[in-house]
């Protein structure tokens, strides 16, 4: 028999290593985020996306071609350049079950960058999520999260930091990550935090940053969730319209002792891929981007909805980016984002002319869906008695 004494001995040794390694990690990420924090966007525009002069996505249909597949939408017309993804950085704040799933679809779309920021570190209870691996356990986030992802896209700029949004002393390094210090590059925000206090935080930052953000959430019971995309000025921010069970002070009452929060990698899944659809919508400008979209998992609904400014927003620079946009409304509407967009450039019959794929319109088809058209408009006719004796025939 071993010994009890032994044992716990020995358990307590290994316990010791894996803090042991933990303490080693932290010290390395430590000193990599005070290199960035001395200067931290010298430090990331200088290395921005790896010979981001002679990246391409080529077209070419061919089994050694990543970007084939996404290319093919050039070709069928839902955008007129696939390769404007390239001059985007977004930035990830929180890759929990949302955030992570949202930064591999974006680099498996070839994203230009993606910049994330999160002060957590994987746990085994993460596991019930998809992307984090049991090998991750003890490292930070960020860290996993780069190196999984550079293995999947090398393509991409993946930058990393372990910073807690909530911290004032942090909120200078994460504004100029935010703001974009090169024009032609485009910048979208993606809140995938788990509390009130980080999207208030991450808020103010977009506001300040005058920079687009999408916010995400998922019910504690990790059946529903939600997306929600704000455009300072123009929707409203998180502070114009909060959660009633933020707004009257319930939020904490729910928490019970014991009781963790759910998660379901399937809720996630679903509410990471609205996020991300939303999120190349505009990245791409196709189609027409939802400002908010709830989804219920237990009666498989959705519902959509408008949320317009607050006039009497308790955030200051909310009501400036509301005088802002008044001022210019004319070019505000020309370039809404959510009314369908249709670029100008994509010419749908020089498109139908290039049919590689031998696609054809058959006629049968349509004759059918108008019959059985006429047939619905028919039944809504009859009386109860007549539809009851069809039933019946049938």
């Amino acid at each position: 028999m071993d010994n009890p004494t032994t044992h716990g001995l020995e358990e307590e040794l290994r316990a010791c290593k894996q803090k042991i390694q933990n303490l080693l990690r932290e010290n390395e990420q430590l000193e990599m985020e005070m290199q960035q924090m001395k200067d931290p966007k010298n430090s990331l525009s200088s290395n921005l996306i790896p010979n981001e002069c002679e990246r391409s996505m080529s077209g070419e249909v061919n089994s050694e071609n990543r970007y084939s597949r996404l290319m093919a939408l050039q070709k069928m017309g839902v955008v007129s350049d696939y390769t404007r993804i390239i001059q985007c950085s977004v930035v990830i704040i929180g890759i929990g079950g949302i955030g992570i799933v949202a930064a591999e679809m974006l680099s498996r779309c070839g994203i230009g960058e993606l910049i994330l920021i999160d002060h957590d570190s994987v746990e085994l209870a993460n596991m019930n999520r998809m992307f984090y691996r049991p090998e991750h356990s003890g490292m930070t986030k960020v860290e996993a999260a780069k190196q999984s992802l550079t293995i999947i896209n090398s393509d991409v700029k993946v930058s990393g930091f372990n910073l807690d949004v909530t911290n004032l002393d942090n909120y200078d390094i994460i504004l100029s990550l935010i703001q974009s210090d090169t024009p032609s590059r485009q910048r979208l925000v993606l809140c995938c935090v788990d509390n009130f206090s980080a999207r208030m935080s991450i808020n103010q930052l977009c506001l300040e940053a005058r920079v687009p953000w999408l916010e995400s959430g998922l019910s504690e019971n990790a059946v529903s969730g939600h997306i929600q995309f704000i455009v300072p000025g123009v929707t409203a921010c998180f502070a114009c319209a909060p959660p009633l069970v933020v707004a009257t002070g319930l939020e904490a009452s729910l928490k019970k002792e014991g009781v963790c929060v759910a998660s379901l990698p399937t809720t996630s899944a679903i509410i990471a891929g609205l996020l991300v659809q939303n999120a190349l919508k505009y990245i791409l400008r196709f189609g027409k981007c939802t400002e908010v979209l709830a989804y219920n998992s237990i009666q498989d609904f959705f519902s959509s909805y408008c949320l317009k400014p607050n006039p009497k927003c308790s955030f200051k620079l909310c009501l400036q980016r509301q005088e802002e946009v008044i001022k210019n409304s004319e070019n505000c509407m020309s370039n809404n984002i959510f009314l369908p967009q249709q670029d100008e450039s994509i010419q749908l019959e020089e498109v139908s002319k290039d049919n590689e794929w031998n696609i054809e319109v058959v006629e049968e088809v349509a004759d059918e869906m108008r019959e059985n058209e006429t047939e619905v408009c028919e039944l809504k006719d009859l009386t109860n008695e007549e539809l009851n004796e069809l039933l019946k025939i049938s």
